[in-house]
């Protein structure tokens, strides 16, 4: 065992980095890993079983994290997305693969089988593949979550309903596993808000660690177990327990905790798939597996799209929606050993479908990769903006950038009766702006003939307040080439940006996080005990020392070993400075201790 982590440690460290560096995220890294170590492969690892039944903990910790994100409102928001595209997505996918099956030569039993199979799509490699380019919040990403969920919910009658297909005359009612999942989900759901929470509070919260982590395994593992026993999916079970615990107090320290086990574990996972793939098939058939990988492919994409697009997706979120869910589902290996177990699939069927499943999730981050590439670029709209002819009206500012920094220097000039021109080149920031009655218009800053439209000839000042760093150096360039007499002042985005300002010989600039920064230091100090003058005193003399030491580094500022060293020089200069301030302090307080009793014995009366 001890030799069998090594190598999947080692797979992961050698693997995953390359696949993301090539841009197909760390799912595909994983298959590739398994396939490479596995008994198909170089087979340092054979034992393949094992590992899944471990590994399959990742998907369980995974769906788990994702209910933890979800209200329960959400989900009631959901179930038109959930029943509605989730229905379709499986029964639509699943009758044209069933078909393509009958037509390669299965029976209507196998054929049946192997169509409820595929239409399912992997929870573990859709998600995570979204979220590694931030799209789980958006149209596809949400639908994508709405589809997969059904599937999970969907799995429980489908694996009920396999000996049906031999005509198995079963000992009880056919849907009675089907009842006992609902009473489950419904013992789930009460059960976790009743005891759950309590149990937390009762091991005293988050104030012994490796408690409250335990109980959070406890929570997880023993939701999965429960919907196990009952024959639900063990990720389905987990993600109830995840919906339970969303609007609790816990649910950041949850996270916390199982992060770090849920990425690990489910790596594992994807390496037992690539292990699990018989790549003796692919060399004995190679033509036949890769038509029914095509097809499998093909049929799952125009489906999704077609239901996308019926949904009224635009094409940009059809497409990655249809690209997303291809690939068969780590549910269709059990579903496939069941129809195994009662005669509805063969054996050399059985592999071939597992093979087929394999591969599609091979090939899904791959397309998806592509398509984000190729295929969404082409349908992002690339309408011409059309700004506003700008008025000159006069006035002595002008505000380059009308966001959160500009509207406050708007506002305090408008306080003054000091009239400004503001110029946006975000067209939804115009709109917000407008609707609550303030003149702005949009425009492209950077252009010299906008700046002379707005009067920047005659005006008093410029006010970059353009958070693009590049955009704001642009402007400042541009400005003191074409306009000469005009004041500018800045914001500046961080110590580098305020360096590349002074090269421009710009002074008047305010670096936008540090006086928001020095004012939170001082509420800080003054939160924990520490004297408001004595707060305000310290914030003083670090913001004293902080801009002693920009203008001081300015000189060598390109010189990053310098700069570091330089850095050093001024941390260790702050510490000595706080610290000769404090000695003074006490000093001070000494001798105005010692004053007062010199005073207070000189006045006392004889005898006394």
């Amino acid at each position: 065992m001890l030799q069998t982590l090594v190598v999947l440690l080692a797979a992961t460290v050698l693997l995953i980095p390359l696949s993301r560096r090539a841009g197909f995220g760390s799912v595909l890294g994983y298959l590739a890993a398994g396939i490479l170590i596995g008994p198909s492969g170089l087979r340092l690892i054979t034992d393949v079983d094992e590992i899944r039944e471990i590994s399959e903990l990742g998907v369980v910790m995974l769906l788990f994290l994702i209910g933890l994100e979800l209200r329960p409102q959400r989900l009631w928001v959901m179930r038109r997305s959930v029943l509605g595209m989730g229905a379709a997505q499986v029964i639509v996918t699943g009758a044209l693969l069933a078909l393509l099956a009958y037509w390669r030569g299965l029976d209507w039993v196998g054929a049946g089988a192997i169509g409820a199979g595929l239409a399912l799509s992997s929870t573990a490699i859709v998600l995570p593949m979204l979220s590694e380019r931030d799209l789980l919040g958006s149209v596809a990403g949400r639908d994508s979550f709405a589809v997969l969920l059904f599937q999970d919910l969907a799995f429980i009658p489908l694996v009920a309903a396999v000996p049906l297909l031999v005509g198995e005359r079963p000992t009880h009612a056919p849907w009675h596993e089907v009842a006992q999942g609902v009473g489950a989900i419904a013992a789930l759901l009460i059960g976790g808000r009743f005891i759950i929470r309590p149990a937390f509070r009762a091991i005293g919260g988050a104030r012994i660690p490796e408690v409250f982590n335990a109980m959070a395994l406890l929570v997880v593992i023993g939701a999965a177990a429960t919907a196990n026993a009952f024959g639900l999916s063990m990720s389905l079970g987990a993600f109830l327990a995840g919906v339970n615990m969303s609007d609790s107090e816990y649910r950041h320290e949850l996270r916390a905790d199982i992060e770090p086990f849920e990425g690990l574990l489910l790596g594992f996972f994807f390496m037992s798939v690539g292990m699990s793939a018989n790549l003796g098939l692919v060399i004995t058939e190679p033509g036949r597996i890769a038509i029914a990988v095509a097809a499998l492919m093909a049929v799952k994409i125009v489906v999704a799209y077609a239901i996308g697009r019926i949904s009224r997706q635009d094409n940009r979120s059809a497409i990655r929606f249809a690209m997303a869910m291809p690939q068969g589902s780590e549910f269709s290996f059990v579903l496939f050993a069941a129809a195994l177990g009662v005669g509805a699939l063969d054996q050399d069927s059985a592999d071939r479908a597992t093979l087929v499943v394999t591969l599609s999730m091979v090939m899904t981050p791959i397309l998806f990769a592509v398509s984000e590439r190729l295929v969404i670029p082409r349908f992002t709209p690339k309408t011409k903006p059309v700004y506003d002819t700008v008025h000159d009206d006069h006035t002595p500012v002008i505000i380059c950038g009308f966001g959160r920094v500009g509207q406050i220097v708007g506002r305090v000039l408008r306080m003054h009766g000091i009239p400004f021109t503001a110029l946006e080149n975000d067209p939804a920031q115009v709109d917000v702006v407008r609707r609550f009655g303030t003149k702005v218009y949009y425009g492209e800053p950077t252009r010299p003939d906008v700046l002379r439209a707005a009067g920047a000839e005659h005006a008093q000042l410029l006010v970059v307040a353009i958070s693009d760093i590049e955009e704001s150096l642009r402007i400042v360039d541009m400005a003191r080439r074409n306009f000469p007499k005009l004041k500018i002042v800045s914001r500046a985005r961080n110590r580098r940006h305020a360096h590349l300002l002074m090269d421009r010989g710009i002074t008047g600039f305010v670096r936008e996080t540090l006086h928001s920064s020095l004012k939170l230091s001082e509420i800080a100090l003054g939160s924990i005990g520490v004297a408001q003058d004595e707060a305000r005193r310290a914030v003083e003399m670090f913001a004293e020392h902080d801009e002693r030491f920009l203008r001081q580094s300015y000189s060598f500022h390109d010189d990053e070993r310098q700069m570091i060293q330089s850095a050093q020089q001024a941390a260790a200069e702050l510490v000595d400075l706080f610290e000769a301030d404090h000695r003074r302090r006490e000093q001070q307080e000494s001798e105005a201790q010692q004053s007062a009793s010199i005073s207070d014995a000189s006045s006392a009366q004889p005898g006394e």
